[in-house]
């Protein structure tokens, strides 16, 4: 049953079906007294905001927001943690000034000393006498060489500082060619220079080392920085230069004590992580270099801050090997000051074990048993070393 408003006009009109049927209609034809439902939306409708149907040209303002928080889209759907709206960085970043990235202080002792390790004295002295005569690539190819003599002292402190940058995970003989090719290409390793070099002259001249790509940009970003925050001249403070991109504790120390003569702490890389948690020094073993560091800061005394890092660096170049090591010729091992010290029985694939022990038989029968080709002094050989059973010992080479 439909109602009849009472506004509404009744029109008649016969029925198509039945003649003596009269059928009325309503038509709705509304008054000015009683508007209708969308008459009153529209009268209550300000005039400074347009109805839905007529669409307004957007503003350039607007625009550019819309456009912002689009892009802002596409970001968070990429990484979903970043979900702020490039609006709201806009509010923000408008209301106050961006302030730079903070840079986490470097801990420099702990809040309780690591004790000293038993007989360390005598097993560093021991190292020491090992390595009396160098030998190693760091004796002669280190951050102190920086890719040769340098008379100018500032540059020299730059020099050892982007020395130090290339030399993360990269042997040392590839940092010192590395380090004379970019000193080479730049007419002298300056900050200047650096900074008015193409990035592709840097990048040619360090490509053998690790990571060129990245640390052709953290030296030109470093220099920047030099330039800009330093003056030109590289910080003397651990946290100063730990600011520089692409530069660590370790370089820190390393950086103050070769270029400012500054003893701040032990520059602790992959070798003496290694070899100090060998000898067993630390309780219980370290599992980063900055734990490493922090331990030995804690008892070594502070003369030794200095030389530790060479020494053991050499020594883990020769002898206390990453893999391989070389307790046949430590006399830690002998003495009884390593715990870790093996005495590894020559192996097919530990050449070096073999060679040696092959040179020693020779020696005592007068001849030659690598190359030789006499049948007899083979067969001399191998009856002297495999009296214990090892019959693999023996190097045969038939080149």
């Amino acid at each position: 049953m439909s109602f009849i408003h009472k506004s509404s006009i009744l029109s008649k009109r016969q029925s198509p079906y039945n003649a003596s049927v009269a059928l009325f209609e309503a038509s709705s034809k509304p008054t000015s007294e009683s508007p209708s439902r969308r008459s009153n939306r529209l009268q209550s409708r300000s005039p400074e905001r347009p109805c839905a149907d007529e669409k307004s040209p957007p503003s350039s303002s607007k625009l550019e927001l819309d456009i912002e928080d689009a892009v802002g889209v596409c970001e968070s759907e990429s990484n979903p943690k970043r979900v702020i709206s490039s609006r709201k960085r806009k509010e923000t970043t408008s209301s106050k000034s961006v302030s730079p990235r903070k840079v986490k202080a470097i801990r420099l002792a702990l809040d309780v000393p690591h004790p000293p390790p038993e007989q360390w004295r005598e097993t560093y002295n021991a190292i020491k006498e090992m390595r009396k005569d160098g030998g190693a690539p760091v004796d002669e190819m280190g951050c102190h060489m920086a890719g040769g003599p340098v008379e100018d002292a500032k540059t020299k402190r730059f020099v050892t500082l982007v020395s130090l940058m290339l030399s993360s995970q990269t042997k040392d003989e590839v940092t010192h060619c590395a380090v004379s090719n970019l000193r080479t290409s730049l007419g002298e390793l300056t900050v200047e220079n650096v900074l008015a070099a193409d990035q592709a002259i840097i990048s040619e001249a360090i490509g053998k080392v690790g990571f060129w790509r990245r640390k052709t940009q953290y030296i030109k970003q470093a220099a920047q920085k030099i330039q800009d925050e330093f003056g030109g001249e590289i910080p003397n403070t651990v946290d100063g230069l730990c600011s520089l991109p692409g530069v660590g504790p370790k370089m820190a120390f390393l950086a103050l004590q070769v270029a400012w003569n500054l003893n701040m702490g032990i520059g602790v890389d992959v070798h003496v992580h290694r070899i100090t948690n060998r000898l067993g020094w630390h309780k219980p073993p370290t599992k980063d270099p900055e734990q490493t560091r922090l331990n030995l800061q804690s008892w070594l005394p502070t003369d030794l801050h200095g030389e530790i890092n060479p020494l053991l660096v050499g020594f883990g170049q020769t002898i206390c090997l990453p893999v391989g090591t070389r307790c046949d010729i430590c006399t830690l091992s002998a003495t009884g000051l390593c715990p870790s010290a093996k005495i590894n029985k020559s192996k097919s694939r530990k050449t070096i074990a073999k060679r040696a022990a092959l040179a020693k038989v020779a020696v005592e029968v007068g001849g030659s048993v690598v190359g030789s080709t006499d049948e007899g002094l083979r067969a001399s050989l191998l009856e002297k070393t495999t009296e214990d059973g090892e019959e693999g010992d023996i190097i045969q080479d038939n080149s």
